[in-house]
């Protein structure tokens, strides 16, 4: 199947102009050992192989159809915000004031609104064979957020590892919390019940039946989200419940350094390193479509894992949270790398 062929047409967003299909355009970036796309709708890593010694390996799920992200509803690859996760009723306190967001899931907001980030076109350009920049944008009042946004992300590759390094510019103080939304199987099709994640995350966010924070901070010790020991989720969480919850890392603090250890049966590993301070873990149990996907790929409940490094989701609406304000004065950054290896297989 060529990249311009599908199953079934996708339906647009109802927001995107009818020759977004005419809009769509991407760049290719390879080493010899990473092949990378990148698009300029939602700034999605449609692409992540690495390359296995024989083959092109996918580390990601992706569609076949470049088009089908136009319609995507589950994010693959984009990069989420303004304010990445969810916003509880769609408001924030800001100033004193309460400012009413637009919402996007029931009476909340997710991943930034509607029109957030991760569905709206961004200007790309290739600066070598190894990196992009993509650029967008967003203007003062864009999902109800206050202020004008400037938001850049550089991808590149190096060797086996990509990086994403992202800021954000602003006009008055507004909240930013990015997250890139890659869905790794680390070309392993089965499912990632056979994945083991190992992060030294030693508490985790409580949240509503809405998956919003509830403000509360809890232990890992003895729950499905004590990823310390590194075990695989059919061990961790042997009823298949699934995640779809926030972990904070015990160094926090520290600045760029390993978060977490993706392994899986392939005998290929992921390692991200961040800046950020806690991260959402999603085993993609809402995941469902009858669009195919790349190189065969299904996209089905438990194919995928989410890692998505962030700050605390919700914070404007709980003091105690470290603050996701930025200001003219201080811009916001963030810095995430996936460095993928082979010969890495542990399954606890």
């Amino acid at each position: 199947m060529s990249d311009q062929e599908t199953q079934m047409p996708v339906p647009l967003h109802t927001h995107l102009p009818e020759n977004a299909r005419d809009l769509l355009n991407w760049v290719d970036l390879q080493t010899d050992d990473l092949r990378v796309r990148v698009l300029n709708y939602g700034a999605v890593t449609a692409h992540c192989d690495l390359w296995s010694g024989a083959e092109w390996v996918p580390m990601i799920l992706g569609y076949q159809d470049m088009q089908s992200y136009l319609g995507d509803p589950f994010y693959l690859g984009a990069i989420v915000g303004r304010v990445a996760n969810r916003v509880g009723a769609a408001q924030i306190k800001l100033g004193g004031q309460v400012v009413h967001l637009v919402p996007n899931e029931g009476q909340n907001q997710l991943h930034g609104g509607a029109q957030g980030l991760g569905r709206v076109f961004w200007e790309l350009d290739q600066v070598t064979a190894r990196s992009a920049r993509l650029r967008h944008v967003s203007p003062h009042g864009a999902n109800g957020y206050p202020g004008e946004a400037e938001f850049v992300v550089t991808i590149a590759l190096q060797g086996r590892t990509v990086t994403y390094d992202m800021t954000v510019t602003v006009d008055r103080p507004t909240p930013i919390n990015l997250a890139q939304h890659n869905y790794y199987t680390l070309g392993h099709g089965a499912g990632i019940w056979d994945h083991a994640l190992r992060s030294d995350a030693r508490q985790y966010l409580q949240l509503d039946a809405d998956g919003v924070p509830t403000g509360h901070i809890c232990d890992v010790e003895g729950t499905r989200y004590d990823f310390r020991r590194g075990l695989s989720f059919a061990r961790l969480d042997p009823e298949r419940r699934g995640s779809d919850i926030h972990v904070i890392f015990a160094d926090r603090e520290q600045g760029l350094r390993d978060v977490a250890q993706l392994r899986a049966p392939s005998d290929i590993g992921l390692t991200l390193r961040s800046d950020q301070p806690g991260a959402q873990i999603y085993t993609a149990g809402s995941l469902e479509s009858a669009v195919t996907g790349r190189g065969g790929q299904k996209l089905r409940p438990f194919s995928a894992l989410c890692i998505e490094p962030q700050g605390y989701p919700d914070a404007p609406n709980h003091p105690h949270f470290p603050s996701i304000m930025v200001t003219p004065e201080s811009p916001y950054q963030q810095r995430l790398e996936l460095v993928f290896e082979t010969g890495k297989a542990w399954v606890a």
